[in-house]
């Protein structure tokens, strides 16, 4: 429902080469077998709810997953999901949006781990020229809710916007440039998306990048 044309795309290509939420699983655990770096599951809930959600949290745990952010799943529905990944000792993400009230908010955050994600702006996901005004002041609303991390995302693209971003948020999430980047460098991916990333952080504030 967020997803901007970039993201759409990638989606095509991934469902194309049959992707799914095992294999997805699969690479974690790999990357896990690497890397100590923090891992959370990207998904909706559609393919989370096919999966079973105990059986989702169990292969996520096994997987060396820390976290999972189920972008369209609202925190006032969450129960049954929030019941599973805490017995599996799983981090819930929850988005929070510019539009959300103070009382949403607070039930966010109270039921989120690891870090809040906070939506820079309503509309969908892509790189923006820059960042909407609403990511300020959304950030210093949530403080008053929580003492969590708050990363924030949509439309973060550029090294000036990613270190705007630090000098108010704790984190920056890069998606859509990331998988352009991806996208417009067949063959030589990983090099593209770390020098990308190299590029952000170089000259950026020191808030976190990912994807």
């Amino acid at each position: 429902m967020a997803d901007g044309p970039v993201i759409q795309r990638a989606s095509e290509r991934a469902l194309h080469h049959g992707t799914n939420l095992a294999g997805v699983l699969d690479v974690a655990r790999q990357i896990r077998q690497q890397s100590d770096a923090g891992l959370v599951i990207f998904s909706y809930l559609n393919p989370v709810l096919q999966f079973g959600l105990d059986k989702f949290c169990a292969l996520a745990v096994n997987a060396g997953v820390d976290g999972a952010l189920v972008t369209d799943l609202p925190v006032e529905e969450s129960g049954d999901y929030l019941r599973a990944m805490k017995a599996h000792k799983l981090a819930p993400v929850f988005l929070a949006a510019p539009t959300s009230t103070d009382e949403r908010l607070r039930n966010i955050a109270k039921h989120s781990r690891g870090f809040v994600y906070a939506i820079s702006r309503t509309g969908i996901t892509g790189a923006r020229q820059e960042l909407a005004g609403d990511a300020r002041s959304l950030v210093e609303r949530l403080r008053a809710h929580t003492r969590l991390p708050i990363a924030v995302g949509f439309g973060v693209s550029t090294p000036e916007q990613f270190s705007e971003v630090g000098s108010f948020a704790d984190a920056a999430v890069v998606g859509s440039a990331i998988v352009q980047c991806i996208e417009q460098n067949p063959g030589r991916e990983a090099a593209a998306v770390s020098e990308f990333l190299s590029s952000l952080t170089g000259k950026a504030h020191p808030a976190r990048a990912g994807g």
